[in-house]
């Protein structure tokens, strides 16, 4: 199976605009909402005496801006294609959990302030008014459930917990976020003093409802549509190397997809084991009327079930998701640079068969039998007379990083002209953009997105 060489043009420059506004309008408009929030609380507050009012007051602000987080971090998550497309997973990744940092921050200081507030205010201490808001306030359960819920899952999405967690068990235990804010919304509804009637009630409503009903679409019922509509199934699985494995997917309709270059999907593979678990794999050459190719390395778990699977398994597949493509470029005269280590040259290899003009491809790798596609490459290199450079070895044999700046100033003339796709290791990819940023290459033309969440 070989797919097309395809070309596509720039966008037109009003789109390129938008593109490049949207990373940034879209945390305006949560920090718009957040200042939102805390009108509720000015408009209800007439006055602030007394420590035990100033932690009250402490504590309803952070438990409506907490309240306020929760869908906010469900919405970008929930896959919504123009944000995935033009923002990027991998950003709104990082955004989700930095904002799930803040939301823990917020629950515990809401808990401690109005803890505090109320006990000074009833003359008790602190633990006897835990108890008396716990078991006798109406909806404090469910909150205390909703508190320990998020605080659990905050715990294991900390990096140290993360790494020692496969991405299927992190990601069902990361479900539990949906019960804690189906809790936490009944709690505010019944304890929020800000949200009694009025403007505030109906946001809140409409914030969660809404956010629940996006998430409905965009991650149910719109992949079971599809589901439907392309019945995808897996046609070929075909050895690459060691431990390294290729997927070729049949359908039907799958020029509709509209996918890219660069671009990833989520597949959930109906087989037993398999079939409640969607994990990120992206195309490892151009989208292709009649099948979809993706490479799959074992790195444990899900990635080594996917190995043995046999043709004629169906698959549902959720993207394409990405901004890794040629959409992502600055400006389209430019050289193109492509830099991959390890398994990332998956969606490089996609890139470095479509981007125009001639692109050069530096390509890592401890040892030469870990280059994946090396015939595959070094024919589109013929045929497109472009170049590829193999780097083999690392830092831990001594010596200069083969991906330090001295180094590509050397293989690449004119090396900081050049907009720069990156993908690789998330260890390898912050030290190779520190290197590129050193040798003289914008930030804004360096391109990399992460594909494990």
């Amino acid at each position: 199976m070989t797919a097309p060489t395809t070309h596509r043009r720039a966008p037109a420059p009003d789109r390129e605009l938008a593109r490049a506004a949207l990373p940034w309008l879209l945390p305006a408009a949560v920090a718009a909402g957040a200042l939102g929030v805390l009108a509720l609380w000015w408009r209800d507050t007439y006055a602030v005496t007394g420590a035990d009012q100033w932690l009250t007051g402490a504590g309803r602000i952070t438990g409506l801006l907490a309240g306020y987080l929760a869908p906010v971090l469900l919405l970008l998550m929930a896959r919504i294609p123009v944000l995935e497309r033009e923002v990027g997973a991998d950003r709104l990744a990082r955004w989700h959990a930095l904002g799930g940092r803040y939301l823990v921050f917020l629950i515990t200081s809401h808990v401690l302030a109005v803890t505090w507030g109320y006990a000074l205010t009833a003359h008790r201490t602190v633990v006897a008014e835990t108890g008396q808001l716990v078991f006798h306030y109406p909806e404090m359960l469910k909150g205390t459930a909703a508190t320990l819920l998020f605080l659990g899952t905050g715990a294991i999405s900390a990096r140290a917990a993360r790494r020692r967690l496969s991405y299927e068990a992190w990601y069902y235990l990361h479900l539990a976020t949906y019960l804690a804010i189906a809790l936490g919304f009944s709690h505010q509804l019944v304890n929020g003093a800000d949200l009694v009637e009025g403007p505030g009630l109906l946001g809140w409503w409409t914030l969660y409802l809404g956010s629940f009903a996006v998430l409905g679409w965009f991650r149910l019922a719109l992949p079971f549509l599809r589901d439907r509509r392309h019945r995808l199934r897996i046609a070929e699985v075909r050895p690459e190397a060691d431990g390294v494995v290729s997927i070729f997917l049949t359908g039907r309709r799958l020029d509709e997809l509209r996918c890219l270059p660069g671009q990833f999907f989520r597949l959930q593979f109906l087989a037993p084991g398999l079939r409640w678990a969607a994990n990120p794999y992206s195309l490892s050459a151009p989208p292709h009327p009649r099948f979809l190719r993706f490479t799959v390395k074992d790195l444990g778990g899900h990635s080594s079930a996917v190995a043995a699977l046999r043709p004629g398994v169906r698959v549902r597949a959720e993207g394409p998701y990405g901004a890794f493509t040629e959409r992502a470029r600055v400006a389209p005269h430019r050289p193109v640079l492509l830099i991959a280590a390890g398994v990332g040259i998956t969606p490089v290899r996609a890139l470095f068969e479509t981007l125009p003009g001639r692109p050069t491809l530096v390509y890592r790798a401890r040892r030469e039998e870990d280059l994946l596609f090396r015939q595959e490459l070094e024919q589109v290199a013929k045929q497109r007379r472009a170049k590829v450079h193999w780097l083999l070895g690392s830092r831990d044999q001594g010596g200069e990083d083969p991906l330090g700046a001295r180094r590509l100033t050397a293989l690449v003339p004119r090396l900081r002209e050049h907009e720069v796709f990156l993908c690789g290791p998330a260890e390898l990819t912050e030290a190779a953009v520190r290197e590129l940023r050193a040798a003289g290459v914008p930030g804004r033309r360096i391109h990399h997105e992460s594909f494990v969440f």
